[in-house]
């Protein structure tokens, strides 16, 4: 159970960070709705294409938008915070009690 208890710890790091590098890509996308950037730029691109996997479904089933408002990514902030305090704890509670 040793190797187990390390491989869900490692596992929660993991999501971790990458739910935290999601979170400032979501920033930055926030961001650049705000300054009209050229849309063929590089990053830009990839900022969106990272950013557009999970607001899209939320637009989808979801659709609150009031105006010229979208209120998908403050839906996306909170499923991104909730994943990373509950998933992580949870998988850091299960690595522990395994070790």
């Amino acid at each position: 159970m040793f190797i187990f208890g390390h491989l869900f710890i490692s596992l929660a790091g993991l999501i971790n960070i990458i739910l935290t590098v999601f979170y400032f890509v979501l920033v930055i996308r926030i961001i650049l709705s705000w300054v009209n950037p050229d849309p063929y730029n590089e990053i830009v691109r990839v900022v969106y294409k990272i950013t557009d996997v999970i607001l899209n479904p939320i637009r989808r089933y979801l659709p609150i938008r009031v105006g010229m408002i979208d209120f998908s990514p403050i839906v996306a902030f909170l499923l991104v915070y909730f994943l990373k305090y509950f998933l992580v704890s949870v998988l850091l509670g299960i690595g522990q009690r395994l070790l």
